[in-house]
This record gives structure tokens, sequence and C-alpha cells, in this order.
């Protein structure tokens, strides 16, 4: 008898362990972006807070892979995911994938519109093919990630684009022939035709995004984000403040499929 309580003993023992080890999982996390993903501008972005995030509310590790790169833009990004074999393998073997893109490429089209060089009797034609642009690279990249992963059994998530030239387009007159328009004006439409296309093909894709526009610029998109303490010294990039308000965006989408 003392030999069977014995043998029984270790058993649940055993049980025990096994489902310990079995909810301690580990997740590997790959983030892809640009200056945003490496957190240009704070002490630490949003990518290493979201993992903290992470771990936090899981109880797993994360092992976290950061591909983002300063500069990037969406072209920059879509090449990567097609032809670098390391951001493919990054990818394809994570259980968490984030990805942020599509500033610099507005950036670029309001600095030529706010030169005059922008080109159409408004001085507009950049940003619109800026953004007919921006958009079909962004269709092309959800694509490819969906070819390496499945919202199904991964946590995929992404970000639309906040505005961080409020408080100095609403100054500013760069075209005298665009009907009185600000510059802040005329680069608002843009930038929220962006944030749409990002927000409904998400939705279509089963991808959950962060509303980072609206955290940033208020629901009327009028609010300048310096204004709230989030912006960096450059004008630009978000500060540690910043970064810590769209990491919990991030954390407020959950886990799902995972958990």
């Amino acid at each position: 008898m003392r030999r069977l309580l014995k043998v029984m003993l270790v058993t649940v023992v055993m049980v025990v362990g096994a489902q310990g080890t079995a909810l301690a999982a580990s997740w590997d996390y790959t983030a892809l972006g640009d200056s945003l993903g490496t957190g240009f501008g704070a002490f630490r972005g949003y990518v290493p807070r979201y993992e903290t995030h992470i771990e936090a509310d899981t109880g797993n590790t994360v092992n976290l892979n950061n591909l983002s790169r300063n500069g990037w833009t969406s072209e920059d990004l879509l090449s990567a995911l097609r032809n670098d074999a390391g951001f493919r393998r990054a990818v394809r073997r994570a259980e968490v994938v984030t990805y942020d893109i599509g500033g610099n490429d507005l950036r670029d089209a309001r600095e030529r519109y706010k030169q005059g060089t922008c080109g159409g009797a408004d001085n507009q034609d950049c940003l619109r093919t800026t953004v007919n642009e921006f958009e079909s690279n962004w269709d092309a990249i959800t694509a490819e990630i969906l070819s390496l992963r499945s919202p199904r059994n991964t946590v995929i998530r992404t970000m639309d684009i906040y505005n961080p030239y409020v408080g100095r387009d609403v100054t500013a007159d760069s075209w005298a022939n665009d009907g009185g328009q600000n510059d802040f004006q005329a680069f608002k439409p843009y930038a929220e035709e962006a944030n749409s296309h990002i927000a409904a093909t998400s939705t279509t894709n089963g991808i959950r995004y962060a509303p980072v526009y609206r955290a940033f610029n208020g629901p009327s998109g009028a609010e300048d984000p310096s204004g709230k303490g989030y912006i960096f010294i450059d004008g630009l990039h978000p500060n540690d403040r910043g970064h810590a308000v769209i990491a919990g965006l991030f954390r407020d989408l959950g886990y799902a499929p995972l958990r």
C-alpha cells in the first residue's frame, strides 16, 4: 500500500509539472517597421514595451527579433519581405508579428508640397500619387505577411499613422492657389485616406490595428500630439511617453487567437 501511494504521488507530481511546463510557453516576436519600430527618439520604443506587456499579460517568455529600420518607406519593407530570406524566416517562425510603415512615404510628399514641387494646379499631385502607391504597397505587405503566417494561429498587429505636423501646418500656407487652404488642411485628407485604407484592409484580413492616429491627433484629427507631450524634440518621432501610448494601444487589442 505504501509503495502504491508513493507511485501515485510521483505520478501526480509529474502530471502537474508537465502542465506547468505547457503553460510556460515561449513566443517568438518579429517586429517590422521604420524608425517608430526602432524606437528612435525614445529611451525605450513601443516594440520592447509591447514585448514586456505580452510577458506580463500571458506569463510567456518572448524572444524579440526587431527588424525595423530607420528611414524605411512602404516600398523598402515590401522589398525586404519579398526578397530577404532572413525577414521571411523571422516572420514564418513568429507567434507574434507587428508592423508599422507609411510615415516616411507621407513625409516625403508633404515636403515636396511645402517646397511647391508636388505638381498639378493645386500642387498636390505627389500627395495623390504617394497615397495610391502606399495603399498598393500596404496591400502587398499584408499579403506577404499572411503568406507566411495566419491570423488564425498568430498574433498579427499593426497601426495607423499619426500626424506630427499639426502645430506647424495650421499656421503655414505654402501654396497660394489652393483656395485659401493652410498646409494642415491640404495634408489632412491624404493622411486620413491612408489611415482609412489601413483600417479597412486590416479588418478585412482579420488583423487588429492600433488607432494611433486618434490617440495622437484626437477624433477630429486636428489635435497636436506635441501639445500632449507625445513627440520628441525633433518634432517628428514619439518620445517615451508617445511610445508608451502606442504600446498600450497594442496591448488593448489582446492576444487572440493565442490567448
